[in-house]
């Protein structure tokens, strides 16, 4: 199983970027995925979520309106477009693929992606 998120760099306030989650060793289209961040000396924020269909989506207070989570099931990929950047914004962004059976939930995690925000 393997979660590889690409996409992240330095970019200006009121910028762009598209984070990229590249999922395989498991059946992607069964799992919910998340968005979740993590800013230098903070705890986990979860920042956005979307079901397996790809029809509803769901995005924390903070990103909603400017922050775009969508998935390709057919190419096994996760994207996170990102507009109006703002330097709160910095953190690592790690995927996460979620699936519960029953009373078992599977959780699998990539290794993050570094998006730094500032002049």
């Amino acid at each position: 199983v393997q979660l590889v998120e690409s996409g992240g760099g330095m970019v200006q306030p009121g910028g762009s970027l598209r984070l990229s989650c590249a999922a395989s060793g498991f059946t992607f289209s069964d799992y919910e995925m998340i968005w979740v961040r993590q800013a230098p000396g903070k705890g986990p924020e979860w920042v956005s979520r979307i079901n397996t269909g790809g029809g509803d989506t769901y995005y924390s207070d903070s990103v909603k309106g400017r922050f775009t989570i969508s998935r390709d099931n057919a190419k096994n990929t996760l994207y996170l477009q990102m507009n109006s950047l703002k330097p709160e914004d910095t953190a690592v962004y790690y995927c996460k693929a979620t699936e519960t059976l029953g009373r078992k939930t599977y959780d699998y995690w990539g290794q993050g992606t570094q998006v730094t925000v500032g002049t």
